[in-house]
């Protein structure tokens, strides 16, 4: 059912006893971690590329938090090579897509 995301690593690491706080959780990574990746079209136009660093490296717990491990790749992968890493960068976007419409999905079904 799931291709990027876990439930079972969700729920290993927030629990499955407080389902609030789990939709709380979730919201944020999506609000947050996801929406700052996808907005990053920006920085590499500007070559912020520390920004760009940073906002990698912040989201990676995130994506380890929801098991999606091939996603937090790409993001090391985009930090060990920034200058050259926009072809990674589309793979990112891609991946973020499914794991929200998964986030959702797993929502819906708590």
């Amino acid at each position: 059912m799931y291709q990027l995301i876990s439930p079972q690593t969700i729920f290993q690491y927030f629990g499955d006893d407080d389902k609030e706080m789990l939709q709380e959780m979730i919201q944020i990574i999506l609000d947050s971690n996801l929406k700052d990746l996808k907005d990053m079209d920006e920085l590499y136009q500007a070559e912020d590329f520390a920004l760009i660093k940073r906002r990698c490296h912040k989201a990676k717990p995130s994506l380890s938090y929801i098991g999606a491990i091939q996603t937090r790749k790409i993001l090391e992968s985009i930090e060990a090579d920034l200058e050259n890493s926009q072809e990674q960068f589309k793979h990112l976007l891609h991946d973020i897509e499914i794991i929200e419409k998964e986030l959702h999905t797993f929502l819906d079904s708590l």
